[in-house]
C-alpha cells in the first residue's frame, strides 16, 4: 500500500488544522493505529506552525505559501514541510528552550514524536525543509494495511 499527497498552503494559521485533518483522515481510512496517527499529526502541526510563523524570515518578501507532503508507503509514514523563509543558516541555532520560554518547543516535540527527523535548508534555494518519519502500526481491521 502506498498513498501520498501534497498541499500548497497559504502561510496562515487557518491552514495548520487543514493539513492536520487531512493527515488524520488519511491514516484513519488506511487503518493506522490511532496512537501513531496522533503522534504524527501533532508533529505535523508543529512543523506547519513553524512554517507559518517563520516562513518569511521577517522580511515580508518571501512566498506567502508553504508545502506539506505526506507519504504512507509500506510500513512507514514520511512527512515534509517546506517553506521559503531565510533557511536555518540565517536562523537561531537549534537548541533546547529554557523552561520558562513560551516558544521554541516545536522542533523538540517533533524529535520526540518521530523516529527520524531531518531539518535543513532547501538545496540551492531559500527556505527550510522539516522532514520526519515514523514506523506505522496498524489496527487489526485495517483495510489498507501493508502486506
Amino acid at each position: 500500500m502506498s498513498i501520498w499527497w501534497s498541499l500548497h498552503l497559504r502561510r496562515e494559521a487557518a491552514s495548520v488544522p487543514l493539513a492536520r485533518r487531512l493527515l488524520l483522515g488519511t491514516m484513519e481510512t488506511a487503518g493506522v493505529d490511532p496512537d501513531i496517527s496522533f503522534d504524527l499529526s501533532l508533529a505535523l502541526t508543529e512543523a506547519c506552525a513553524n512554517a507559518v510563523e517563520h516562513g518569511d524570515g521577517g522580511f515580508g518578501t518571501s512566498s506567502e505559501a508553504y508545502r506539506v507532503t505526506a507519504y504512507l508507503d509500506g510500513e512507514k509514514c514520511r512527512i515534509e514541510v517546506a517553506d521559503s523563509g531565510p533557511g536555518l543558516t540565517a536562523a537561531v541555532p537549534l537548541r533546547q528552550p529554557r523552561p520558562e520560554a513560551e516558544h521554541g518547543r516545536g522542533l523538540c516535540l517533533i524529535r520526540e514524536l518521530a523516529d527520524h527527523v531531518h531539518i535543513g535548508d532547501k538545496p540551492g534555494r531559500r527556505g527550510t525543509v522539516v522532514s520526519f518519519d515514523k514506523m506505522l502500526k496498524w489496527r487489526d481491521d485495517a483495510p489498507l494495511m501493508a502486506v
